[in-house]
């Protein structure tokens, strides 16, 4: 299919997400015009707000209220009119501990119900991206004869996720159930696309991202959210011991910056080459000691957050090694550090007295 160039109307699901509003303003910042789903005019008026701040006024990003994504039709009419869709809006919880359809129908529902909204109400979309996540593709390949590490790419479908949780019901556990939802409703998305080919005139693509950190952009009021709540607590708030700052952080060691994830959603339109690709969205891997060194080399100030073992961090011993090159070779980008990505957390978090 065809790429999708500014300035092209583009519709971004769940818009006041941390990652939805990133991807907003770098569609914004490219000179695409935007077109938000909010669950409330008071969020919508916030990235109004937001945006105009930056030189973005109506003429540039509008909100349409969706106030439940599982609703047949739900994305009827925010679809209409425009040129492709970034598709971010998705629940997140990793302590699910209740029925796993309570989760996993959302997503599904949720996916597949504005690829419905699209084909019937929307002939001039020409790709969609979907956020997926790193869980989708989490169980690794076994090391080769000779290497230390199996590795993990885009090629991956976390199958152990879905099993576990169809054989064992809620007694998955809250991460399996979490995980099989991020399969099955990118699985959905891929079988949709696979089955309406002949109808449709939009191809697909997805982003994979780990955990995701960074500065937020969006409204918040109390908890930051679910990655930035696992940053705050493991680096700011609790006591750890050598081994457990050694390890590696988010138990994979690997992580993504917001603004790189936003980056790829938005690269990925105007790429020729995009269409019908996943794109795993990484850096790292690294420890939690890494993130502490990070902050303390950026903050010399810093008296209140532990120090650790500084240097001792480098290279965690991680279960697989993430290989997440093709969205720098396909899409010519490069993923930030962990010095570009941690202090601006950090910042982040302090100055909003979380």
């Amino acid at each position: 299919m065809s790429p999708v160039s500014p300035p092209a109307k583009v519709l971004v699901t769940g818009a006041s997400g941390f990652i939805g509003a990133w991807v907003c303003k770098t569609l914004l910042e490219k000179g695409y015009h935007v077109v938000g789903t909010v669950r409330s005019p008071a969020k919508g008026a916030y990235l109004e707000r937001l945006f105009e701040k930056d030189g973005f006024g109506k003429d540039h990003f509008s909100f349409v209220i969706v106030d439940d994504i599982e609703k047949e039709g739900a994305f009827d009419q925010a679809v209409v009119g425009v040129d492709a869709v970034e598709h971010t809006a998705s629940p997140v919880t990793l302590s699910h501990a209740g029925d796993p359809q309570e989760i996993i129908q959302p997503a599904v529902r949720g996916t597949i119900g504005i690829l419905e909204s699209i084909k019937k109400h929307a002939p001039g979309v020409k790709r969609v991206v979907i956020t997926s996540s790193y869980a989708a593709v989490i169980t690794p390949k076994a090391p080769l004869p000779g290497q230390e590490f199996g590795t993990i790419d885009e090629s991956d479908w976390n199958i152990l996720s879905a099993n576990e949780v169809e054989q064992k019901g809620q007694s998955a556990g809250g991460v399996h159930i979490y995980r099989a939802s991020k399969v099955l409703a990118e699985r959905a998305a891929w079988d949709f696309v696979e089955k309406n080919k002949a109808s449709i005139g939009f191809d697909l693509v997805t982003v994979l991202p780990p955990m995701v950190y960074g500065p937020g952009i969006h409204e918040v009021t109390t908890s930051p959210g679910t990655s930035l709540d696992v940053f705050r607590d493991n680096v700011l708030l609790a006591s750890k011991t050598e081994e457990e700052l050694l390890a590696p952080v988010n138990v994979s060691g690997y992580w993504a910056d917001v603004r790189d994830v936003a980056a790829v959603h938005v690269l990925s339109l105007a790429s020729p080459r995009a269409g019908g690709e996943r794109f795993l969205t990484a850096s790292g891997p690294d420890s939690w000691q890494n993130f502490l060194d990070a902050i303390h080399t950026s903050q010399r100030d810093v008296t209140d957050v532990p120090k650790g073992y500084p240097g001792k961090g480098h290279n965690p011993k991680v279960p697989a090694r993430v290989i997440a090159t093709k969205a720098e070779n396909l899409l010519n980008f490069k993923f930030r550090t962990v010095e570009d990505t941690i202090p601006a957390t950090f910042r982040y978090i302090r100055e909003k007295g979380f």
